[in-house]
């Protein structure tokens, strides 16, 4: 399928599988659980951003934290949900978002494993089976804002700040 556009509607059926942050200990976690997106983001105003992995490089000294450190920013404008998916599977994605810090839902760390939203509806990263880096703003079921990076290793119109700027 091509990419979601400006305009187009959040689609149906949309599944990721995660693990919830409930404590700090990032070699515990709780049992994977099915996140209904399409159910969860009615409504909603939500950002979502895509990486090509968990603990890698790029995802983890540029493109996440800026996120973290700005999520007060996000809420403040309105975003009921940030989010981010990658590849890798809920535990993997539960340990990322403890060694980072995050607590409870600030931030929801998916396991882009169950209808492949990055594939279907997003850019693959071209790495085999890797999520692109993008992100997406979907406000009341509608895209409003969705851009992919030209290159894997850039966080440009995919970061914290461009983002932000579009809200």
């Amino acid at each position: 399928m091509a990419p979601l556009k400006v305009g187009d509607s959040f689609p149906d059926g949309v599944k990721f599988e995660w693990a919830p942050i409930t404590d700090s200990d990032p070699t515990a976690c709780g049992r994977p659980q099915e996140y209904d997106a399409s159910k969860e983001w009615k409504g909603k105003k939500v950002v979502l951003f895509s990486v090509p992995g968990a603990f890698t490089p790029g995802c983890q000294a540029r493109h996440l934290p800026p996120y973290i450190e700005k999520i007060s920013q996000f809420k403040s404008k309105g975003v009921d949900v940030v989010a981010v998916i990658a590849s890798n599977d809920s535990w993997v994605m539960n340990a990322w978002g403890k060694v980072n810090g995050v607590k409870g839902d600030d931030i929801l760390f998916l396991s882009d494993t169950k209808t492949f939203f990055s594939k279907e509806y997003g850019w693959p990263a071209g790495m085999g089976d890797r999520n692109g880096r993008w992100a997406m703003v979907f406000d009341n079921g509608k895209v409003t804002y969705a851009e992919n990076e030209k290159s894997p290793g850039d966080v440009s119109v995919s970061g914290a700040e461009a983002v932000l700027s579009k809200l």
